[in-house]
């Protein structure tokens, strides 16, 4: 992109907002700053979509995981959460309801730059994260009832587009460049969330039960005590 990338920013912590709001302009990236929930909600309209967002989960009006369901309504787009409540369950509800990943308080600002620049880039330069040698899909490509288009990011059935989050997608590309490949839940975490990522592969397990939520017919199979593997098509 010519133009910086725009990281919408939402914490009530007033030093601790204007310092990761330094540490993102410095890498180059684009910030408008949130004190709230409430000063948020003017900007979730579709014309107001950054191209992340980093939300804090405890804030007094409005918390993260609401304006996480609000913005999922109308968007995509990455979304990181930030949070003092460094607890499995947190983690899991935020995956859960479409978050792309998570960070503890405290943390290093340093390293929410690299997440949120190592997320930009596998979101809008690499679409997919998929091995190099992999086959590149032009246009629509049918699985079962499902129509994916890689290119234009979406996955159809009939006519209804199926909302998915930035990693569901990706995991689904993924899968669709290794049809018929057992892959483990090491190597899916790797190509998903990036060699720096630091977590439980339990949230593996979470994005393929959301993907089977929304795509039940999907030709996923589970390889117990291993990962998964795409059936092919």
């Amino acid at each position: 992109m010519n133009t910086p990338y725009l990281v919408y920013l939402v914490d009530d912590e007033t030093n601790l907002l204007e310092l990761l709001q330094s540490y993102l302009q410095s890498a180059g990236l684009q910030v408008k700053a949130f004190s709230s929930g409430n000063e948020v909600l003017p900007y979730l309209d579709e014309a107001h979509q950054p191209h992340i967002w980093i939300l804090d989960i405890m804030m007094p009006d409005i918390d993260g995981y609401e304006l996480l369901r609000l913005i999922r309504e109308k968007s995509n787009v990455p979304i990181i959460f930030i949070s003092a409540r460094d607890q499995d369950v947190d983690k899991i509800i935020g995956l859960e309801l479409g978050s792309d990943d998570y960070l503890a308080k405290p943390f290093l600002p340093r390293e929410l730059v690299i997440r949120a620049k190592k997320l930009l880039q596998r979101t809008y330069e690499k679409p997919g994260a998929v091995p190099a040698q992999a086959q590149t899909f032009q246009d629509w490509v049918t699985v079962g009832p499902y129509m994916i288009s890689e290119k234009g990011r979406q996955v159809k059935e009939g006519d209804e587009l199926i909302d998915l989050t930035t990693k569901e997608f990706e995991l689904i590309v993924y899968f669709l460049h290794n049809q018929g490949l057992a892959l483990n839940r090491e190597q899916i975490l790797t190509s998903i969330w990036g060699e720096d990522y630091i977590g439980s592969d339990r949230a593996v397990d979470d994005l393929v039960k959301r993907i089977r939520k929304k795509m039940p017919k999907f030709p996923l199979e589970t390889v117990y005590g291993f990962g998964y593997r795409m059936t092919r098509i």
